[in-house]
């Protein structure tokens, strides 16, 4: 799964879709999972990352990681 190559993000959590014309904001941590996944990290790449850097209950971070990525998929931000 992989962010659309014409998603433009900013480091501040900017989310722009050029072919809809949606924009979106994103909180400091869903910034940086997009520009990991705009770097080409896989999924599970960055979820180890994210349980390897903050102090998060995994339970905790499977149930947001979820919820995170169904609206990127219902935005159509996603590509497989």
């Amino acid at each position: 799964m992989y962010l659309r190559k014409n998603i433009a993000t900013s480091e501040s959590g900017f989310i722009f879709n050029p072919s809809t014309g949606d924009s979106y904001s994103a909180n400091p941590a869903a910034a940086e999972i997009l520009q990991l996944l705009k770097e080409g990290k896989t999924v599970s790449a960055i979820r180890s990352h994210f349980l390897e850097k903050y102090e998060v209950d995994p339970v905790r971070l499977e149930r947001d990681w979820d919820d995170f990525f169904n609206q990127l998929k219902e935005a159509g931000l996603l590509e497989n």
